[in-house]
């Protein structure tokens, strides 16, 4: 029986047997069992969801999962999301709203092969770059856009490589650079036998064209049912204790989210650095999502010349704080 689910029947009779059910609450992340969703393991796994009244299912996720067809689907009370992706299916229609924004920063970069000479974004026409689609493009494509640099291939423009959720066209040489992140793909490349000093990497925060990312969504229609919302709140504030600990307490955390993976697929060592470089991207977050994050992301978002990833300003409909102040009041 997995893990999770013992931990659920266990809370639920234990509640039976002594006030209450336990309220429960569905979660699906963004991307596999790993270190970048530690803080919703470890509340799981320290009682923070039960001390909470909270009975919560981690759904993780992969290659051929979208949070918003999830939630849409009925399949989730909330997500793990990037904004551009989110802000992306609010446009469409899914009407997702921001409830809570655990990361501060941006782990994502575009990591290159130093011996292409490429030293700056404007070494990018004419190159081969690899990118993650199902939602994670729009970061890319709205830096592209701002440089004024085509996307369609060419002398002028980049040749865009959809690239799998791996290293491998770099390692391959498919690609002069790809998608990575701070805190995994990165470390994938260097356990591959590429030297640091091998490799030029362009932080999208560093490059003025960082977006929110690993950020708490849910459907707006919910939102008015005051249940719902409390619910919320007490997830919230078990998450962000979570977090807290999973940061003060990385190794352990990360011992905690392999404890959670059935796949067997990620190592010990692997899951430590990523952790530390997971607990970067918290400082300076008590889980509630600064209002100026959100407004730089979308005019990063709207920047997008002929082809931004959104055409209009979402509005503070967008996001709430109902929730973390109920969280943190």
């Amino acid at each position: 029986m997995h893990k999770t689910r013992t931990t659920a029947l266990a809370l639920a009779g234990s509640l039976v047997a002594g006030t209450a059910l336990a309220d429960d609450v569905t979660i699906q992340l963004k991307w596999v069992t790993q270190a970048q969703f530690a803080g919703y393991y470890v509340a799981l796994e320290n009682g923070y969801y039960a001390d909470e009244g909270l009975n919560v299912t981690i759904r993780p996720g992969g290659p051929d999962i979208a949070p918003p067809q999830v939630i849409a689907g009925g399949g989730a009370d909330v997500i793990v999301e990037w904004m551009p992706a989110a802000l992306a299916a609010r446009e469409a229609g899914l009407p997702l709203v921001n409830i809570a924004q655990p990361f501060k920063q941006s782990g994502m970069m575009l990591t290159c092969l130093a011996d292409t000479g490429i030293t700056g974004p404007e070494d990018f026409p004419g190159r081969t770059l690899g990118v993650w689609f199902f939602g994670n493009e729009f970061p890319f494509l709205s830096w592209m856009s701002t440089l004024g640099i085509p996307t369609e291939g060419g002398d002028d423009g980049v040749e865009v490589l959809r690239q799998g959720f791996n290293v491998d066209p770099l390692l391959q040489r498919q690609a002069d650079c790809i998608s990575t992140m701070t805190y995994n793909e990165f470390w994938q490349v260097i356990d591959a036998g590429i030297g640091e000093d091998e490799l030029v990497n362009f932080k999208y925060e560093d490059q003025g064209v960082a977006t929110l990312e690993d950020g708490l969504y849910v459907l707006e229609e919910n939102l008015e049912d005051p249940d719902f919302v409390d619910r919320m709140a007490r997830f919230v504030r078990a998450s962000m204790r979570g977090w807290e600990w999973a940061a003060e307490n990385a190794e352990d955390a990360a011992m905690i989210v392999l404890d959670y993976d059935d796949t067997g697929a990620q190592t010990e060592e692997h899951q430590i650095r990523m952790m530390g470089e997971v607990a970067l991207l918290l400082e300076g977050s008590n889980g509630t999502l600064d209002p100026e994050d959100f407004e730089r992301t979308v005019q990063t978002l709207l920047g997008g010349g002929s082809d931004p990833v959104i055409t209009d300003h979402p509005g503070d409909a967008a996001w709430t704080h109902a929730v973390t102040d109920m969280a943190f009041d």
